[in-house]
């Protein structure tokens, strides 16, 4: 069963971390007039939407916005309500908003489907009968601009890198492959 979520003009929009660096989870989180709805993400997803939405900001006409002095915290989520798989990001120019929409992630058993069967295709999961769970997210500039500010701030706050091998520094320390 599909689970959809359409926030038109959300209170906060804002990427957030829950758990310790090295075992951190990743999610989106909306409020919107009281509703919390949380959305798993992978550190990667952050990142890479964080950068995808930098570049838009500084090519629209009147150029980006700056993030207010008060940025947004996402709050302890009660409950993650799907994976995100693919992110779409679209201008929509009538409102001067920016569309970000996430779908979810559907494991299906590669062996039951038809091997030639594009799985990343919206309308090939809808042939095999299942829906796929949708999140629409219409953002001002100023919230695309706090959202990037707290995602690249989460993605860095992430594990030391070692300096000799570059590979993560766990908090029980690290062995290092070129230390031998």
């Amino acid at each position: 069963m599909s689970e959809s979520y359409d926030f038109d003009r959300p209170d906060v929009v804002v990427p957030g971390t829950q758990g310790r660096p090295g075992q951190r989870t990743f999610f989106l989180q909306a409020i919107d007039q009281g509703r919390i709805c949380s959305f798993k993400l992978e550190k990667q997803q952050v990142a890479a939407l964080c950068e995808y939405l930098e570049g838009i900001l500084t090519e629209l006409p009147g150029g980006g916005a700056h993030p207010s002095e008060a940025r947004p915290c996402a709050l302890e989520p009660l409950g993650l309500l799907w994976t995100v798989g693919r992110l779409s990001v679209a201008y929509e120019e009538a409102t001067d908003r920016i569309i970000i929409v996430a779908d979810e992630v559907i494991e299906i058993d590669p062996e039951t489907v038809d091997p030639d069967l594009d799985l990343e295709d919206p309308d090939a999961i809808l042939a095999l009968g299942l829906e796929l769970s949708t999140a629409r997210f219409s953002m001002s500039r100023t919230q695309v601009a706090a959202f990037i500010a707290v995602g690249n701030e989460l993605v860095r706050a992430g594990r030391t890198q070692c300096r000799l091998c570059g590979r993560p520094i766990d908090h029980e320390g690290h062995a290092c492959p070129r230390m031998n």
